[in-house]
This record gives structure tokens, C-alpha cells and sequence, in this order.
């Protein structure tokens, strides 16, 4: 039942309104100045309305109305003017009231008023109590879910494994092209298990140089071989407690794989010259872009071990498959660049999107979010236009880009254009796998992971 205050000195006209307000259901309380209200509303009690007569002693309406404002800045208020005082209604209204009524006025005059304030006023609270709902599931999401973008089926699929499997201690395997989004996963899946209050380290397995993986995962002890001039704890020792992310489990050695099954059987490990057994406190998520069974079948992933990991596989889809998210993370990402780099905020036009969305994104999400912070940093205006993206192998070339912005590209430049298209058409047609994009192109495999960083591809 909604609570309305009747702010008046004239007995007379206070208990009048105040009986039209019981006969419409409501509860009415009286004050016989504006001293006498301010002091039930400084005792905490609470009212959806208050009604006060303009013309008082001591203390006018549009006191009582700056002094409601400060106390209660919710409680809506309606002034009672004479008539003819239209310019007392005008610096109520301007003060924050929400409406006014000149007397002499009927009953049903009142009632209107009444009605249409606080059905005004139910329409603003339901609208203030979604927007908090919405910004408590968008906090809640993003403390689960960190930044994946996206309202498509793929990645709706994701998620609900996401809020399945993370409430377990199972070992998870994600399947993804780089640039999807692997790590993103993996830190959700952490945030949502029960060992979200411990650490989350990451293990960039690909980039590791064969030797010294398996003191890298293990650790090793002071003289254990040459170059340990001290002890090292290895990555499964600082994940104690919390969750390890073995990102690009394909490229681990076959020498260091029985190592790590031993840790997912047993729960325990060895540092490297070390005499005593550590227990393994951690639950592995682990992460590629390589067909593992394919690897199994030709003898380079332990059966044993891909059965280890792959308890609970997830696949994600290639941006290519989900461009209905595109528009998303390109709001996203445009607004996330725009603050940070402390500049206002940019648009795309509709044909700057529309080639977005016709790209075939070999580097997947982490390309779209590349282009888009190089784009923010060299585009001056507010609007981007299509002529603005760097798109290797669409309508939208380096070279357009250029001569929009009044410059031509210098050797340098176009030399490094010419070396990311031939990295984005050796990662499509090795399907992701760099190892065999790297022999694709000549080069080591390690030096393929530095271009992939440089040019954003991966």
C-alpha cells in the first residue's frame, strides 16, 4: 500500500485530502507544517508521496520540497498552488517536483494526480530494479566468464559447459583455432570452480624450447644440470591449490608426456634432480589447436595421457562460424580501446561492419580485437570507415587504408603486409597447427609464434 504525507496548515483542506486518499485505497499521514513533516521524514519513516500546500508560515511548499529532496530524493513530490501562481509551479517543477495542482480542485482532480504520480513512480522503480538486476548478471557473467562476447548458438554452448563443468575437479580439454578464445575458457571454468580462491597459472606449452619443459611444468633443484644455479619451483608447484592451463598440450615432448600423466594418475611429481615426491594439488585444463587423435593414431600424443586430459572435452567454434557475435565484440572492443587509451569514444559505419562480418577471420577473435586497437590508434576521426581496416585478402587493403589517411606505406610497411598474408594463408592451410605452418614456411617454429604475436594472427 502506497504512503502519501499531506503537508498543510489549514486543518480544514489537510483532513480533506487526506479522507480522498483513504477513499482510494492509499494510507495517508498529516503534518500541520513543514517543520512537523521534515520531522516524520527525519524518523525514517517512508513515503512513496508527499503533498504540500505552497502558501505556509514559518516554512513555504517549496522549502518542504528542497528539504524532501535532500532526505528522501525518491519521495515524489506535488505542490498545491493558488490560482494564478503559475510561476511558483514553474520553480517547483524546476526544483524537482513532479506535478502540481491549483487549487480549488475537485476530488477527482486529485485522484488523477495521485494516480498518474505513482503509477509514474512504479514504471521508475521497476525500470531502476531491472537496471540493477542487469548490472548485477553483467558483473556476475563477467566474474564468470571474463570477456567472452557473444549471444550465438556456439557460444551459448560454451557456456552452459562452462557453468556444468566448473563446479567439478574434472580434467577439462578445449579444442579450439588460436585465437578463439582458449584461455578465456579456461579462466571461466577456474572462476566458477570451487578453487577460484587460488591461483590460475598458464603454461604457453608451444613456446617453451624442448629442453626446458619439463623444468618449466616440474621445477628442478640447485645443480640439477647445467644453468640451475638455483632451485626452481615448476608451474604445477605455484598452481597449488587452484587451476593450471596447459595452452597448446599438443606441442609437449613425448619424453615429458609420461611425466605429466603421472601427475594426473598419481597426483604427485619430482623436480628435476629433486629426492622428494610433491603432491599435486591442481586440477588441469588444457587447451589445443591440434587434432590430438589425429597425433594419438601417428604416434605422437600418448593415448594414455589424451584420455587424461579429455574427461570433459569443449569445442570452440572459429569466429568464421559465429558472426552474428561480430557486431558485439566490435562495440566491445572499440569501447574497451577507447578507454583505455583515454579517447572518446568511435564508431563504425555500416560499411566498416559489413567487412568485418564478410572477413573470414583466420586469427579469430584475437585478429578482430588487433584490428580494432590499431584502428582506434590510427584513425582521427570519430567515424571508421571500411576504406580505415587493415584486411588482409579482402576489398579492404593496407594500401586503401593508406592513401584514405593521406600517406603511402613505406617499404617496411609493405613487406610486413606481404609476410602476414603469408602467415594467415599458412595457418588456413595447416588448420591452425603452427608447427606445420612453420615448415610450410620455412621457418623455426618458435620464430613462428613471434610473428603470430607481431601481426595479431595468433
Amino acid at each position: 500500500m502506497s504512503r502519501i504525507l499531506i503537508v498543510d496548515d489549514n486543518e480544514t483542506m489537510r483532513s480533506g485530502i487526506a479522507l480522498v486518499i483513504q477513499r482510494m485505497g492509499f494510507e495517508a499521514k498529516m503534518a500541520a507544517s513543514g517543520a512537523e513533516a521534515l520531522s516524520m521524514l527525519a524518523e525514517n519513516d517512508t513515503y512513496d508521496l508527499v503533498i504540500t500546500d505552497f502558501r505556509m508560515d514559518e516554512m513555504d511548499g517549496l522549502q518542504v520540497l528542497e528539504a524532501v529532496r535532500r532526505l528522501h530524493a525518491d519521495v515524489d513530490v506535488v505542490i498545491i498552488t493558488a490560482h494564478g501562481t503559475i510561476d511558483i509551479a514553474v520553480q517547483a517543477m524546476q526544483k524537482g517536483a513532479v506535478d502540481f495542482i491549483t487549487k480549488p480542485f475537485p476530488p477527482e482532480a486529485l485522484q488523477l494526480k495521485v494516480k498518474r504520480v505513482l503509477s509514474h513512480r512504479a514504471d521508475r522503480q521497476e525500470r531502476e530494479r531491472l537496471g540493477q538486476e542487469n548490472q548485477y548478471l553483467r558483473e556476475e557473467i563477467a566474474d564468470r566468464y571474463g570477456e567472452i562476447i557473444g549471444q550465438s548458438e556456439p557460444v551459448a554452448r560454451v557456456l552452459a559447459m562452462v557453468e556444468k563443468v566448473g563446479v567439478t575437479d574434472s580434467s577439462v580439454l578445449i579444442y579450439g583455432e588460436s585465437g578463439t578464445g582458449k584461455e578465456l575458457v579456461a579462466r571461466a571454468i577456474h572462476n566458477r570452480s570451487l578453487r577460484s580462491g587460488g591461483p590460475f597459472v598458464r603454461v604457453n606449452c608451444g613456446a617453451l624450447p624442448r629442453e626446458l619443459v619439463e623444468s618449466e611444468l616440474f621445477g628442478h633443484e640447485k645443480g640439477a644440470f647445467t644453468g640451475a644455479v638455483r632451485q626452481k619451483k615448476g608451474k604445477f608447484e605455484l598452481a597449488s591449490g587452484g587451476t593450471i592451463f596447459l595452452d597448446e598440450i599438443g606441442d609437449i615432448p613425448l619424453e615429458v608426456q609420461v611425466n605429466l600423466l603421472r601427475v594426473l594418475q598419481e597426483k604427485e611429481f619430482d623436480r628435476i634432480g629433486g629426492e622428494r615426491t610433491l603432491s599435486a594439488d591442481v586440477r588441469v585444463v588444457a587447451a589445443t589447436n591440434q587434432p590430438l587423435k589425429e597425433m594419438v593414431q601417428s604416434g605422437n600424443f600418448r593415448e594414455d595421457l589424451f584420455y587424461r586430459l579429455e574427461v570433459i572435452p569443449i569445442y570452440l567454434a572459429p569466429l568464421r562460424e559465429r558472426k552474428d557475435d561480430i557486431p558485439l565484440l566490435v562495440d566491445h572492443f572499440l569501447k574497451k580501446k577507447c578507454r583505455d587509451m583515454n579517447l572518446s569514444l568511435k564508431r563504425l559505419s555500416e560499411g566498416a561492419m559489413d567487412s568485418l562480418t564478410r572477413y573470414p577471420w583466420p586469427g579469430n577473435v584475437r585478429e578482430l580485437e588487433n584490428i580494432i586497437e590499431r584502428t582506434v590508434v590510427l584513425v582521427d576521426r570519430d567515424q571508421i570507415g571500411s576504406r580505415d581496416l587493415s584486411l588482409s585478402g579482402s576489398e579492404t587493403e593496407v594500401g586503401d587504408t593508406a592513401e584514405s589517411s593521406g600517406s603511402k606505406l613505406g617499404l617496411n610497411e609493405q613487406l610486413d603486409s606481404l609476410e602476414r598474408d603469408l602467415i594467415c594463408r599458412a595457418m588456413e592451410e595447416s588448420k591452425g597447427v603452427k608447427t606445420q605452418a612453420a615448415e610450410l614456411l620455412g621457418i623455426k617454429t618458435s620464430a613462428l609464434y613471434y610473428k603470430l604475436e607481431k601481426y595479431g594472427v595468433a
